[in-house]
């Protein structure tokens, strides 16, 4: 600490990313990123003529990046921001739209970097408890507030919010901005852009870090109604101008053009997910039923969450483990490969005989 902190950073929490270890041979089932490389039209696309190009700033409105996402979705391109990373994005939308007179609402069990920006940009939040089952209830959200987020499915419980419920939140929240924030939705949930058109006061939130294998490019991005897509980019130009690098627009736009590999990969996630569940279940494992690339699974009674992590890592394999109220019993374990699942299997079981 030293004289010259604000009172901001005195006083503010940093959220703590998963770790990123620095040695080879661990199994890394611990932050969410995809087991399988980025689609082959991504190193098609970073030619030695692109790198020399370097010299020159990037496109600011990532033109052709949000032409290739707004016609995947079926929008105008002026419905779509791109950013440099969901993370950011959503700082942005929180910068945007939530610093108001009434506090935001979000689930207390949820992305940690709500109550970070909160924090960073002094905005008040009223944070409501997701249901017994690990749910998040929306009927609690129907009451006075300056803005409403939540992931969808939610992290770390990996559970869907039926679209159904959704849209009657947003025709009851006509006062307020509604962000879904879908960094996993790929997985099997149904995405609420398709609500994007119908409802102003809808902003959906998505990344390239996890089904489109990107996490090291940082791309994300949001859709909604031109009036929201305004605010961000008054917000963006007023912050950096040039958020996304040459390198990884050309990547990003790739990513999202080749739908073969994008669907073949999120199936075999899905399916190794699948996989994965029924085996910590045979293995006396509690799972929640998830619609991401993670399960959040509670051990057997006999072994602790965290002395359980801490083994698993004796066997050079990395899961995530928040010590954190109602969620201190459980692991969140990344679905990896098939080969990394069945060795983290088989490290439970040699875990769990001794």
């Amino acid at each position: 600490m030293t004289k010259y902190w604000s009172d901001v950073v005195r006083t503010i929490e940093p959220y703590v990313p998963g770790e990123q270890p620095q040695v080879e041979g661990l199994i890394k089932l611990n932050t969410n990123e995809s087991p399988y490389p980025p689609s082959p039209s991504v190193v098609d696309v970073i030619t030695r003529s692109v790198i020399q190009r370097l010299r020159y700033y990037p496109d600011p409105n990532a033109s052709a990046l949000r032409g290739a996402i707004a016609e995947y979705y079926g929008v105008e391109p002026d419905y779509v921001f791109a950013g440099n990373s969901s993370d950011e994005v959503l700082a942005q939308t929180f910068m945007a739209f939530f610093q108001q007179p009434e506090p935001i609402l979000y689930p207390d069990i949820t992305y940690g970097f709500y109550p970070v920006y909160c924090e960073l940009f002094g905005i008040e939040a009223k944070i409501l408890p997701l249901a017994d089952d690990f749910r998040i209830d929306l009927a609690d959200y129907r009451q006075s507030n300056g803005g409403i987020i939540f992931p969808n499915p939610n992290a770390p419980t990996g559970l869907e919010t039926p679209l159904e419920q959704i849209e009657s939140l947003l025709r009851d929240n006509t006062e307020s901005l509604v962000v879904v924030d879908e960094a996993y939705v790929d997985f099997g949930a149904r995405s609420a852009v398709e609500l994007v058109s119908r409802y102003d006061n809808l902003l959906v939130v998505q990344t390239f870090s996890k089904s489109r294998a990107l996490a090291g490019m940082r791309v994300g991005f949001a859709i909604g109604q031109p009036s929201l897509i305004d605010a961000l980019e008054r917000v963006k130009n007023s912050f950096n101008s040039y958020p996304l690098d040459a390198i990884a627009q050309l990547a990003a736009t790739a990513a999202m053009q080749d739908r073969d590999y994008f669907d073949e990969c999120c199936r075999k996630v899905i399916s190794t997910r699948k996989e994965t569940e029924q085996g910590l279940r045979e293995r006396g494992f509690e799972v929640l039923p998830s619609k991401a690339n993670f399960l959040l699974a509670r051990p057997p009674e006999s072994l602790s969450a965290e002395s359980l992590a801490e083994a698993l890592r004796r066997e050079k394999i990395l899961v995530r483990y928040f010590n954190k109220p109602r969620i201190s019993d459980y692991l969140r374990i990344s679905i990896g490969s098939d080969s990394d699942m069945q060795a983290l299997l088989a490290a439970l079981d040699r875990i769990m005989s001794s």
